[in-house]
């Protein structure tokens, strides 16, 4: 059954699915900050995930790309990685509360005097990251020191409830821009030719992709982040946000530029650079995801 709410058409399903996930999220907003995060957290962690298959997933992914790791901490692992997940979305939603302690964050890595230098030449910046600590942080204290600073996402395949996610994004900072087609890449060039930085997440299975090395893996990595620094002469920024506890503190790393070399080098020391900060807080990473696809489909065609 379709129905219609103003511009929006969709399932009778995706309408009630998006009024409920809109009431658990503003519900949530009338807890403290710290309470918000943990119980999302545990929602997320001792409800979600079991009913979803997440713990089983973490631990597959584990055994794969790192099988020395002891029973105790994959199973420790199995917990903490939906839980900080979860911890993640409620950060997300939690708007003005989240970005008012998140821009108070410590800020490492060595990077910082190349996006200053990138902003007063008017140079626009392409941040790399992953779905790590969370993502959303470099946005937040990014903006509130004055650096333009945009974002990709992937929309929503629920119409009723994408528009909702896009403006609590939003919210931290725009122009929020969806991965969908030939306009979307056109507004990604013109807001970084004129000087925006724009965050992208890397760590994602594309099919056709090159097999690059991710924790000794192969995973298939798109290369599109290191193609458009070298085309369009922009620097290439790993960027992360590192939850320190529930109470609103994190640290965000800005690493020096890639060096411009070829698009497949450039693209392999983004994964490295993210698996050297996934190696230092492994439950910050969100081993659930099918990331190394490449390697089971060449181990199944091995057989």
């Amino acid at each position: 059954m379709q129905i219609k709410r103003g511009a929006i058409t969709g399932s009778l399903s995706d309408y009630l699915q998006s009024l409920v996930l809109k009431a658990l999220l503003g519900s949530m907003k009338v807890l403290p900050f710290h309470i918000r995060l943990k119980l999302i957290g545990f929602f997320t962690a001792r409800i979600l995930s079991p009913l979803a298959g997440y713990g089983q997933r973490v631990k597959d992914n584990l055994e794969l790309v790192c099988p020395d790791l002891p029973k105790s901490e994959v199973q420790r692992l199995m917990r903490r990685v939906p839980e900080s997940a979860g911890k993640t979305l409620a950060e997300v939603y939690s708007g003005p509360a989240f970005k008012a302690r998140a821009k108070q964050a410590k800020i490492t890595g060595g990077g910082m005097d190349a996006l200053e230098a990138a902003m007063n030449a008017g140079q626009g910046v392409i941040l790399v990251s992953g779905h790590f600590g969370n993502y959303d942080v470099p946005r937040a204290v990014l903006s509130e020191r004055g650096f333009n600073v945009g974002a990709l996402y992937k929309p929503f395949t629920n119409p009723f409830f994408d528009p909702y996610y896009r403006k609590t994004i939003g919210a931290i900072s725009t122009p929020i821009i969806p991965t969908k087609d030939r306009k979307s890449l056109v507004q990604m060039v013109r807001f970084l030719k004129s000087g925006g930085m724009l965050g992208m997440l890397i760590d994602v299975h594309r099919y056709g992709a090159p097999h690059l090395q991710f924790f000794g893996k192969r995973a298939a990595t798109a290369t599109s982040a290191a193609d458009l620094a070298l085309k369009h002469n922009l620097a290439l920024v790993p960027v992360y946000g590192i939850r320190l506890d529930d109470y609103g503190h994190y640290e965000l790393v800005v690493e020096p530029p890639i060096a411009h070399t070829n698009a497949l080098d450039m693209t392999q020391a983004l994964n490295d650079s993210l698996e050297r900060q996934i190696r230092a807080h492994m439950d910050q990473y969100f081993w659930v995801h099918r990331r190394w696809k490449a390697e089971t489909q060449a181990a199944d065609q091995e057989k």
